[in-house]
């Protein structure tokens, strides 16, 4: 049977840290869900995709939820990057199970744990077929791991960004409060922001919309989204030029 090919060569995908933990569990990262976030990546692989994967610490430390109880704004971020070296390192272990080859890149130097960050390192791992795994944010306070994620896919030249949500995509209201809210199959980065949509915090949508790279947000609990997201099928929504 001939295999479906693949509507993009290079992505990122950028993951929640929540997406590692069971909900309302004690333990902040799931080795059972760990291990199936892996499979899936190896699934896409597989289709000869090259795989970047930023990775978010809020299972484990929200840097902005500190500071609003009074802990310092940028020990709190720093916190958080650390938190986002952790569960790459985990993402790492799984996928190490399953014979997929990877690489974990780190905005903050740390030798012994991972590489730092170097951007023609990072491609040629992507073109020997090995999954890079960011993390430690962009090395800076007051960014997000969604800024972390659109800068990274610029930097590496992706052609889109597989953005992985508790929800089935972008909607003009809040679906959990409203519900008759409509979702969006489609969306440009105008309307986007025009209407105010919840698609990522400003930074990261002005470097996707800079740069024309196309966004996709989707259901994470749906086993077959990342990779049929990556065949170009309609999943969540797409936003685009």
């Amino acid at each position: 049977m001939q295999t479906e090919a693949a509507a993009y060569q290079r992505i990122v995908l950028k993951l929640s840290g929540e997406a590692l933990q069971v909900p309302a569990a004690r333990e902040n990262i799931s080795p059972q869900i760990v291990l199936a976030i892996a499979e899936r990546i190896k699934e896409v692989r597989d289709l000869d995709v090259q795989v970047g994967v930023v990775i978010g610490g809020g299972n484990i430390w929200r840097g902005t939820s500190a500071a609003h109880r009074g802990m310092d704004r940028t020990t709190a971020d720093y916190m958080g990057m650390l938190a986002t070296v952790i569960n790459g390192l985990a993402l790492q272990s799984a996928c190490a199970q399953i014979g997929v080859e990877t690489r974990v890149q780190t905005a903050i130097e740390m030798k012994n744990v991972a590489e730092p960050f170097i951007r023609g390192r990072a491609i040629r791992h992507l073109e020997l077929g090995r999954v890079v795994i960011f993390v430690a944010g962009t090395g800076n306070p007051y960014f997000s791991t969604d800024t972390t994620a659109a800068l990274r896919a610029s930097e590496i030249g992706a052609e889109v960004l597989l953005k992985a949500t508790k929800v089935d995509g972008v909607y003009d209201s809040d679906p959990n409060k409203n519900p008759n809210a409509k979702r969006y199959e489609q969306v440009s980065y105008t309307e986007a922001l025009s209407k105010r949509l919840q698609v990522m915090d400003s930074t990261a949508f002005s470097l996707c919309m800079d740069n024309k790279i196309p966004i996709v947000i989707f259901n994470m609990n749906e086993p077959d989204n990342i990779r049929d997201a990556v065949l170009g099928r309609k999943i969540g929504t797409l936003v685009c030029d």
